[in-house]
């Protein structure tokens, strides 16, 4: 149902994006009619005097002609003149001409642009009608799952108080885990503060430097569930809490390191779900609900390296669990791993 309502969520954001560039296109669009409007206004007004200007020199095109026109002047200050009219209307007459020819390929490069715009309204159009046909039998998919899961009410509420124990089992675990890990005891055995060495530092900086680039636990899959607390999708007032994420993958799908690291506990959670701790400096990564694992504690462990393969549930769901703390503060690991 988490997944149903990511799903219409993305859905809907989708479509609200295809109306948004619809609506800029149809903008553009109506930009691109004004603009060849105002062309087609420019052409016919330049096609009018030019008409006009090419008549008058039809008129006097032949030798004969212009003789007259220049020795019926009254003098030859006049002559002159008409003389270098006749220059300039061949000026222009080649200017004017020159205009047109540029401002019909101007015209025609827009009406080309219109058209492509046009082209691309048409296919965001019947994108937005295949999202709203998706849109409508994932609302009814929700529909008939919240039915379900209501008529199941008892049988889920059941399962999600064991889900609760085990995130609690697990949390104290990796407490104890961490506390081990970053302690010693002293000669009177008192506890004293472990310090990083200069390798776990640089490590741990290392870890640092790479927040927000970190690869995923897993090869593909999506976030099924986020980080912190969050209402339950069906069950009123009931709240649920994340250490971590969860992420969907394929069936046999595997856990891998997500940094250079040590393993520092291979934890058994229940039966099917184990859990694998690394130490990345001050850091530490969670892997759990694998069924198998690969590793021991005091293994050094490389980037990307596989740790185990992910339980997959009665129902076909591989589901990774993953967490990052800090010490002991726990970190959501969305801001660390590639976006």
């Amino acid at each position: 149902l988490k997944l149903i309502n990511n799903k219409l969520n993305n859905r809907n954001e989708l479509i609200a994006t295809l109306k948004k560039e619809v609506y800029l296109l149809d903008n553009e669009i109506g930009t691109t009619d004004n603009s060849i409007k105002n062309l087609n206004d420019d052409l016919d007004l330049l096609k009018d005097e030019y008409s006009k200007v090419i008549y008058f020199a039809y008129k006097y095109k032949s030798s004969y002609n212009k003789l007259i026109y220049l020795f019926s002047a009254e003098d030859l200050n006049q002559a002159f003149q008409r003389m270098r009219y006749l220059d300039q209307i061949g000026e222009y007459i080649r200017k004017e001409a020159k205009n047109i020819r540029d401002k019909e390929a101007k015209k025609q490069t827009q009406l080309k642009i219109l058209k492509s715009k046009k082209e691309q309204k048409s296919a965001l159009l019947d994108q937005e009608s295949v999202q709203l046909f998706k849109l409508e039998r994932e609302k009814s998919d929700k529909n008939k799952l919240n039915n379900k899961i209501l008529g199941e009410e008892k049988k889920l509420r059941a399962q999600l108080r064991n889900k609760e124990k085990e995130s609690k089992k697990l949390q104290r675990q990796i407490e104890d885990i961490i506390a081990s890990a970053t302690k010693t005891k002293g000669s009177a055995g008192k506890t004293i503060s472990y310090a990083l060495t200069p390798e776990e530092r640089q490590l741990s900086s290392s870890f640092v430097g790479n927040k927000g680039k970190l690869p995923w636990p897993t090869s593909r899959g999506i976030v099924s569930e986020k980080f912190g607390v969050h209402s339950h999708p069906v069950f009123k007032k009931v709240k649920t809490k994340n250490n971590g994420i969860n992420i969907l993958t394929s069936s046999g799908g595997e856990a891998r390191s997500i940094y250079d690291g040590k393993v520092v506990s291979v934890t058994t959670i229940t039966n099917k779900n184990k859990a694998v701790i690394i130490r990345h400096g001050e850091y530490f990564t969670v892997y759990s609900n694998l069924e198998n694992v690969y590793v021991k504690a005091g293994d050094n462990i490389s980037t990307k390296e596989e740790l185990g393969r992910i339980h997959t549930s009665g129902d076909g769901k591989t589901e990774l669990h993953f967490e990052i703390w800090k010490g002991k503060t726990m970190q959501n690991p969305a801001y660390w791993i590639s976006k």
